[in-house]
């Protein structure tokens, strides 16, 4: 089962509990990146690997806010 499967199962309370902690964890990552990015000395493939871990949480963060909030059209 992959993580999207795994929300579809959950209530919106629950999803906006995750939703709070996967925003954190990706601002958390942001901040991470600039650090090693400021540093100067950051390994390249740890840099990629931090920045593909923020898309995947960008990507659920996406995925749980359009289900908690759908659009209406009026």
């Amino acid at each position: 089962m992959n993580a999207f499967s795994d929300l579809s199962m959950k209530s919106d309370e629950v999803l906006r509990v995750e939703l709070e902690e996967f925003r954190r964890q990706h601002r958390d990552l942001d901040e991470a990146i600039a650090a090693l990015q400021e540093k100067g000395s950051a390994d390249p493939l740890t840099v990629k690997r931090l920045k593909q871990q923020k898309l995947r949480l960008k990507d659920m963060i996406a995925y749980i806010e359009d289900r908690i909030y759908p659009d209406i059209i009026a």
